[in-house]
């Protein structure tokens, strides 16, 4: 097929998706032009996935139509769509891990000339071909699984270029990777961009959305709220738009007095740490703010005990824990709620009535054994308290979103009533809806006398919610500052200089 450089690359005129009775899509009808990356934005259940689907042909409208280069196409299945130079990117990449780079660039494409016997030189050097396209020197002998994350997703955009896509379609690709990753895959993206590719990016993460597109859609409850050029709109905007009410009440109003220290951190040094000290007061949110690899995770695993001390001390209340280890940190009032809380806050096969109670098995039997009853009317008090979406707490993790997933792992923790909550990017790839919610929680904890302690790579969210920020660069800690009284460009300034 010939693509017109004047019209869309791709479009939807008035496309509908029904499941049942309900209505999931309503009435959408968008433009995806060559040469512009467009972001799709909008909160959990607001349509995005479903509209994606139905771009890439991996669900068929139930009504309207999709265009490809103006001309409407039915797309019964995802290898329709790549047929026509759509492809689809999920957040969860399809790789194989046990192959090599190779081997996960061309799997499943007949290739011209090929025959039952594969060439190796020869599909190593189409690999290498491919990821030069892309600016990309990757060892092509070793399996996948075995690579960075930035690696394995420059392998899935090889795949993508293989099959020669004119329309890209990316679902939260930074999910996994750190800041240099991040602007890594930029650079990538916007070089593909500048070639003619369509790209179609979905995000929650709002500055990345801002450094990167050029064009802005916004849905809401499966309707388009409206489409801008990105130089047109701000985050204040995007955010009223996603949630329909005024970006101001998404984050809750900072406490007017501070509480005695609970948590006290000194001289505390540990692998990338060195002699930070620090004091968590209750009634109060103190943030963590630094760039990849200035210890921010390290201090609150330190904090917990998860991680061994090198140095120095920290005390609950007067009470010295430094080495007591996660399970007497504890008992003490400490609770680490972890970044990668698929890997290490849940177990993603078990129910959320489980999972909850699997962090509170003492409070939750009696004589060893289980109580049933109280099992699930603990989960079930937290499903309301914490307005969980879920089918029922007999539902498996897997099933939730992002932000119903953290919930479930606040939920556990929240059960045994920390006196220090460490919350490590607690808001990491959650809708902009579910953020305010974790925001309002946060606050209501530190109202109750809980000393909360976040670390967040989002600087504008610790300027949200926290009370002071103490700011760490290359594991010294270069300043303690109050919120209120500072600026994004401030405390990046923080970020980058060195401790004098």
């Amino acid at each position: 097929m010939t693509f017109n450089p004047s019209g869309p690359a791709l479009a939807t005129d008035a496309v509908s998706k029904d499941y049942g009775p309900v209505r999931v899509v309503s009435d959408i009808t968008l433009e995806f032009h060559a040469g512009s990356i467009h972001a799709l934005l909008g909160e959990n259940g607001a349509g995005k996935s479903t509209l994606i689907n139905v771009l890439s042909g991996a669900i068929t409208p139930s009504a309207g139509r999709v265009l490809v280069a103006g001309e409407p196409q039915q797309l019964r299945s995802v290898r329709d769509g790549q047929a026509l130079g759509i492809v689809a990117l999920p957040q969860e990449l399809t790789l194989v891990p046990s192959l090599a780079a190779a081997e996960n660039i061309f799997l499943g494409m007949r290739r011209a000339g090929s025959r039952a016997l594969v060439h190796r030189r020869t599909l190593d050097r189409d690999a290498a071909f491919q990821l030069e396209r892309l600016g990309q020197r990757i060892p092509l002998d070793t399996p996948v699984g075995e690579l960075s994350a930035v690696q394995q997703t420059m392998i899935a955009l090889a795949r993508a270029l293989a099959r020669d896509a004119r329309v890209l379609i990316l679902d939260e690709p930074t999910a996994a990777l750190t800041d240099t990753e991040t602007e890594q895959l930029f650079t990538v993206l916007r070089a593909l961009r500048d070639e003619g590719t369509a790209i179609v990016y979905v995000s929650h993460r709002l500055e990345e959305v801002f450094a990167l597109a050029d064009t802005a859609t916004v849905m809401r409850n499966g309707q388009h709220v409206w489409t801008k050029p990105i130089i047109d709109t701000d985050t204040g905007d995007v955010v009223s738009a996603m949630i329909g009410r005024d970006h101001g009440q998404v984050y809750p109003q900072r406490a007017a007095d501070a509480g005695e220290p609970v948590l006290e951190v000194e001289a505390l040094s540990g692998y990338t740490l060195t002699d930070v000290s620090l004091t968590a007061r209750s009634g109060r949110v103190l943030g963590i703010a630094g760039l990849a690899g200035s210890g921010r995770s390290e201090l609150l695993k330190l904090v917990a005990g998860a991680q061994r001390v090198r140095s120095g001390s920290v005390r609950i209340s007067g009470q010295d824990v430094t080495r007591s280890g996660v399970g007497r940190s504890m008992q003490a009032g400490i609770a680490l709620v972890p970044e990668e809380r698929r890997g290490q806050g849940l177990v993603m096969s078990d129910t959320i009535q489980s999972n909850i109670a699997l962090a509170n098995l003492r409070a939750l039997s009696s004589l060893g054994v289980m109580s049933a009853a109280r099992e699930r009317a603990t989960a079930e008090r937290w499903a309301g308290e914490l307005q969980l979406k879920a089918t029922s707490v007999r539902q498996p993790v897997a099933e939730l979103s992002g932000g119903n997933q953290q919930k479930v792992v606040l939920a556990k923790t929240l059960e045994r009533g920390p006196r220090v909550l460490l919350l490590d990017e607690p808001t990491r790839g959650i809708d902009i809806g579910t953020k305010a919610e974790i925001y309002q929680l946060i606050r209501r904890l530190a109202e109750s006398g809980v000393a909360v302690v976040v670390v967040s790579s989002e600087i504008p969210e610790l300027l949200g919610i926290a009370d002071e920020i103490a700011v760490l660069h290359e594991g010294h800690l270069t300043g303690v500052v109050s919120a209120a009284d500072s600026t994004e460009e401030s405390i990046l300034h923080l970020c980058y200089r060195k401790p004098e």
